[in-house]
């Protein structure tokens, strides 16, 4: 299983990467839009090419719930460092669900097998339920392509749920109530099919 260790170690390294070049552009682009460059230099032209397609959908909804736009820039470096966050966390489960299921397969382990199955399931569940949270909180519509999938995703359990809990006054307690379901299952299926591993 050290290919997959390898491939886990590839993808986190790859996800930080990620992260700390976006960082990195946001950072300069806040700091040329302090300077108040002149826009038309090759230097301006080049840094908003690069970061625009991060900025300008953030700038939308920062409009829209009234706050300034310029600081599009460091909410994009939050929300880049959380995506990281459930990508990364979506890979290791995945990376240690099949190690799991592998290394019990092997054993002739059937039900500890398929105890890691489940079990690696429902927490690849409960990321995508999270994410779905919190990319609502960002105003973030059903037209992109993660919030469609995260939706549909999560909306056969989150949408009985809602049914048959009333909100509290604004805020949907649907998401919080089938996090506590899944955790509780997870214990269910480690405490019966997990145990001595």
């Amino acid at each position: 299983m050290l290919i997959i260790q390898r491939i886990l170690w590839f993808v986190n390294s790859a996800i930080s990467v990620a992260i700390i070049a976006v960082i990195v552009l946001m950072l300069i682009r806040l700091i040329t839009d302090a300077m108040d460059l002149n826009p038309f230099t090759w230097t301006s032209r080049t840094i908003r090419r690069l970061t625009d397609g991060f900025v300008m959908p953030v700038r939308g909804g920062l409009r829209k719930v009234g706050v300034d736009p310029k600081f599009a820039p460091l909410v994009v470096i939050l929300l880049v460092i959380i995506v990281g966050y459930f990508v990364g966390q979506l890979a290791n489960t995945i990376g240690e669900t099949i190690v799991g299921v592998w290394n019990s397969g092997r054993r002739g382990a059937v039900i500890t097998a398929v105890g890691f199955l489940i079990y690696g399931l429902l927490s690849i569940y409960l990321i995508l339920i999270i994410a779905r949270v919190v990319f609502s909180w960002g105003q973030i519509s059903y037209r992109n392509r993660v919030m469609r999938f995260l939706i549909n995703a999560t909306e056969p359990l989150l949408g009985p749920l809602r049914r048959m809990l009333p909100p509290l006054g604004w805020i949907d307690i649907s998401p919080f109530v089938a996090g506590l379901i899944i955790i509780f299952v997870r214990a269910a299926v480690a405490g019966t099919l997990l145990i001595g591993v």
